[in-house]
C-alpha cells in the first residue's frame, strides 16, 4: 500500500468517548498533515463531513470508532485496498480488535507501514423479481430471508449452482461467510470457522424438520433461494442492517465476492483471544 493522504472516521453515534477520540485522532493527522474526513452521521465538529459512500471511496485509511455493527455499516462499501482499523470502544469485537488505550499507537504503527492485514471473504448477492434484476449487494457477514413482523414460517427453496439442494419450512435461512459464522450464524447452531478458511455457510433457522442441518459449501458455490408463491411478511437482511421486503417468487442469489475487506490485524491478540473472550472460553 502506498503513502496514506486521507483517512475517514466512521464514529458509532451517540457516544461522547468515541467522539472524543476522533477529535484526538483528526488532531494528530493534521500534525502528520494527513487528510481527515468524517462519516456525515458522526456530527464530528470541525472536520470535514461527507456521506459512507464518498468516505469509502475517498480514504487510503479508515478507522472505526464503536463496535462491530458500525464496522459492518462501512465495510459493505469499502474497497479491498483499504485497510480497516476497528477501535472498539466497548466490549471487546469480532471485527474490532483494537480496544480505545490501543488506538493511538496502533494508528501511528499503521501510518509508518507497520502492520498487517487480515483479508477476509465477502459475497455477492442479487435480487431478482419476475425475471429481473432488483438489487445488487455486497456483505462481509451474512445474507438472511427469513419472516417478517408476524413471525410466520416461511416456505422457500434452495438450489446450489442450479441443482436442488432442499426445500425448506423454516424461520428462515442465512448464508454467511467465515467472518458471519459468528454472527447470526451461531445463533442459529451454525459451526464457528476461521476467518481465513474460504467457505460459504448454509445455515435454516428454526427448521421445521429437524434434520435439516447447517451444511459447510464450497468457496465458489452458488446458492439460490427462491421464496415460494403466495409467502407474504417476508424479508431480506443484508449483514443485519439493511432490510427489503420479498414477495413469493423472489430469488435470491448468493456466491462469493469478486474481493475481499482488509481488516487491520491487532499485533496484541489473535482470533483465539477475541473467541475465548467473547464466549468465555477457559472460564470458571
Amino acid at each position: 500500500m502506498g503513502r496514506i493522504r486521507t483517512v475517514g472516521l466512521v464514529v458509532k453515534r451517540d457516544r461522547p468517548r468515541a467522539s472524543r477520540l476522533a477529535r484526538r485522532i483528526a488532531a494528530a493527522l493534521r500534525r502528520r498533515h494527513v487528510a481527515v474526513l468524517a462519516d456525515e452521521e458522526a456530527g464530528l465538529t470541525g472536520v470535514a463531513a461527507c456521506s459512507k459512500e464518498a468516505l469509502a471511496r475517498a480514504a487510503d485509511l479508515i478507522v472505526v470508532l464503536g463496535g462491530d455493527g458500525t464496522l459492518l455499516s462501512i465495510a459493505r462499501r469499502a474497497q479491498a485496498r483499504v485497510p480497516i482499523l476497528g477501535v472498539n470502544m466497548g466490549e471487546l469485537g469480532f471485527l474490532t480488535e483494537v480496544t480505545e488505550s490501543e488506538a493511538m499507537p496502533m494508528l501511528a504503527r499503521v501510518l509508518a507501514g507497520r502492520y498487517e492485514l487480515d483479508r477476509r471473504m465477502t459475497v455477492e448477492g442479487e435480487l431478482v423479481r419476475a425475471g429481473q434484476s432488483r438489487r445488487r449487494f455486497r456483505v462481509l457477514n451474512d445474507v438472511v430471508v427469513s419472516n417478517g413482523a408476524r413471525a410466520r414460517i416461511v416456505e422457500f427453496a434452495v438450489a446450489v449452482d442450479g441443482l436442488p439442494f432442499a426445500d425448506y419450512r423454516a424461520d428462515g435461512v442465512i448464508v454467511a461467510t467465515p467472518t458471519g459464522s459468528t454472527a447470526y450464524s451461531l445463533s442459529a447452531g451454525g459451526p464457528i470457522v476461521e476467518p481465513t478458511v474460504q467457505v460459504l455457510l448454509l445455515c435454516p433457522i428454526s427448521p421445521h424438520t429437524l434434520t435439516n442441518r447447517p451444511v459447510v459449501l464450497r468457496p465458489d458455490a452458488v446458492v439460490e433461494i427462491t421464496v415460494a408463491p403466495g409467502q407474504q411478511d417476508v424479508v431480506l437482511t443484508l449483514d443485519g442492517q439493511e432490510g427489503l421486503p420479498l414477495a413469493g417468487g423472489d430469488r435470491v442469489l448468493v456466491r462469493r465476492g469478486r474481493s475481499p475487506v482488509s481488516l487491520v490485524r491487532s499485533p496484541n491478540r489473535t482470533y483465539y483471544d477475541v473467541l475465548r473472550s467473547k464466549l468465555g472460553w477457559g472460564t470458571r
